[in-house]
């Protein structure tokens, strides 16, 4: 049985694709590529159908990602398919419970830096829209430190359902 994961942020052009990316590069190293599947949206449709911001596009390709990407709106429906929602900073957070229709759907949405133990409470990823590359390239940071704790609680959470 697939393990599905969505990253959320505003538009998904900049941090859910990249943390989309990042994860399934650590999915594919570990040898999961079958079992779980990544993919991303924004809790708003101003970027449907757009490719990911250029500068998340460089910041990927300087660090050896892939960057394949379409940008799409969350829709509530999704939950049932999804096992785990990733918002990327606190906004997020509130609007996927909002879109959440059981508690069963709002126990699946986390913040992604409360997979890095570094991140303390601050547990925001910047929106770097706004700035320029350095913006990005922080993000990539804390999208990476946070990579591991993620898919170890992803890893667990498959052999909680094997059991």
């Amino acid at each position: 049985m697939t393990y599905r994961v969505c990253f959320v942020c505003t538009g998904n052009i900049c941090r859910s694709p990249m943390a989309e990316s990042v994860f399934r590069a650590r999915v594919e190293e570990a040898g999961l590529v079958d079992l779980v599947e990544a993919d991303s949206a924004g809790t708003g449709g101003w970027h449907e159908g757009d490719g990911a911001d250029p500068r998340t596009v460089a910041v990927l390709g300087e660090n050896g990602y892939g960057s394949e990407h379409t940008a799409r709106q969350f829709q509530p429906s999704w939950f049932s398919r999804l096992d785990l929602v990733i918002a990327l900073d606190s906004g997020h957070l509130k609007a996927l419970r909002r879109l959440a229709l059981t508690p069963e759907d709002a126990a699946k949405i986390r913040l992604l830096r409360s997979y890095d133990p570094a991140a303390a409470d601050d547990l925001d990823v910047p929106d770097p829209y706004y700035g320029g590359m350095d913006g990005f390239r922080q993000c990539l940071e804390m999208v990476e430190a946070a990579s591991p704790g993620l898919l170890a609680a992803v890893r667990e959470h498959m052999e909680g359902r094997a059991a």
